[in-house]
């Protein structure tokens, strides 16, 4: 990881593991349409007719079905992911709470995901680390993702503001790796790491996983605890489908150190350089208020750690 900014680990995971979730998120790509009628899910076979991505409103749709899977939510828990983080990040593991799936059409050059680095969206401290696996065996032409070797120790690198893109000819590093990646391999990079998808020339959607980690007294941006956006989503919504209260706002449990802290977000959501930020600040604030009321709520009877010194101040 400290020399090339990566690690891939062969059969980390059980494929029985990952077989569940798989079934659970093709059921609903089925139902949406996406794959060829008299075919079998687990050959996820797309129809193009129905190609669509992040930015579509029918995308929208279905992710947000997959996104309140109870099992989305709790696979990035599992033993062996777990196990393998602690021992990049340390025994103060953090699962940041939001994973994201990626479904990606073949045959589609707009849905392709272009070189970037996670710490642009993660901010925070810049020493979390990312898993990114698929959920079935993932082949050179389906479109598995590539990584500039050594770009970790660039710092942030020279990007479109508007989309964190950086482009490939000025990106600083050695050379692009990629390969194919099966299910139960585990690709882990730093945040800091330039990565790119290649593209999905096969028949097939293209489905995966990413998982983030990081070192829970470290800085953590509080806008990966909420949702801050205008999708309307709240854990309140997510958690009303899951059968365990286990995974239930587990982040509130840790010590942790928010950068803005809940007296900086308060400060920003008033008087931030950037007057469009203000309203994300404030929303950013609210949510994490609200969070700590319902925990407080449903814990009456026991104290609730809702953060380090810093969150108060």
């Amino acid at each position: 990881m400290d020399s090339r900014g990566y690690v891939l680990i062969r059969e980390l995971l059980p494929v029985s593991h990952i077989k569940p979730l798989l079934l659970q998120i093709l059921e609903i790509v089925q139902e949406a349409g996406w794959l060829l009628p008299d075919s079998s899910p687990l050959e996820r076979l797309a129809d193009l007719s129905e190609a669509c991505g992040d930015s579509d409103p029918e995308f929208k749709t279905v992710y947000e079905r997959i996104f309140q899977l109870e099992l989305f939510h709790a696979f990035p828990h599992h033993p062996a992911l777990q196990r393998i983080m602690s021992l990049l990040v340390g025994p103060r593991l953090l699962v940041h709470p939001k994973p994201i799936g990626r479904l990606i059409f073949p045959k589609c050059e707009r849905f392709v995901i272009q070189a970037h680095q996670d710490h642009q969206s993660i901010a925070g401290d810049a020493g979390s680390f990312t898993i990114w696996m698929p959920l079935h065996d993932c082949p050179i032409e389906v479109g598995p993702l590539q990584v500039l070797e050594n770009s970790h120790r660039f710092g942030l690198q020279s990007n479109n503001p508007a989309t964190g893109i950086i482009a490939k000819e000025t990106a600083q590093g050695d050379d692009w790796v990629s390969g194919q990646i099966n299910a139960g391999d585990v690709l882990i990079f730093h945040d800091l790491t330039v990565h790119a998808a290649t593209p999905n020339t096969s028949d097939q959607i293209r489905i995966s996983m990413d998982c983030r980690f990081q070192d829970y007294t470290r800085a953590l941006n509080p806008a990966n605890l909420v949702f801050p956006g205008s999708t309307g989503r709240s854990w309140e919504a997510i958690y009303s489908h899951w059968h365990s209260d286990d995974l239930k706002y587990f982040w509130q449990k840790l010590p942790l150190t928010l950068k803005p802290s809940l007296g900086e977000l308060n400060v920003l959501a008033e008087t931030a350089e950037a007057s469009r930020m203000r309203p994300r600040y404030a929303k950013i604030l609210s949510q994490l208020q609200s969070q700590i009321s319902l925990v407080k709520i449903s814990h009456e009877n026991s104290e609730v750690t809702v953060g380090g010194p810093t969150q108060t101040d």
